[in-house]
């Protein structure tokens, strides 16, 4: 058997005074993956610890992001975490603080 994509799931978070790009990183894939209930390993006759999840995040700063952190939110199945320069960042108007804005997908793959 060969690993085939079976789910592509998009998010986004924000840590809107904080900074916090973990924090940004984690809601956007909490974001992906809250939203929905996937069934596709039980109809396809495997747990739903079998899925594979790769999970892109895109910041501006991507080494500020923790990927463990990330990756601990995964219900289901093992992943893995690459984070990528993109998402925003938005200074505010006194210069102090910045509201950061992450993008992320998360891949789930089963070996069928």
């Amino acid at each position: 058997m060969a690993l085939k994509r079976m789910v592509l799931e998009i998010g986004m978070g924000t840590d809107i005074r904080g900074a916090d790009y973990t924090k940004a990183a984690v809601r956007a894939l909490r974001d992906a993956l809250w939203h929905n209930s996937l069934s596709i390993g039980a109809a396809v006759g495997q747990p739903a610890d079998a899925m594979q999840v790769e999970v892109l995040i895109g910041v501006p700063k991507p080494d500020q992001v923790d990927k463990a952190e990330v990756l601990a939110i995964l219900p289901h199945g093992t992943g893995s975490v690459t984070v990528v320069e993109g998402g925003l960042e938005i200074p505010n108007e006194e210069g102090t603080g910045s509201t950061v804005i992450a993008n992320c997908c998360a891949i789930v793959r089963l070996d069928v």
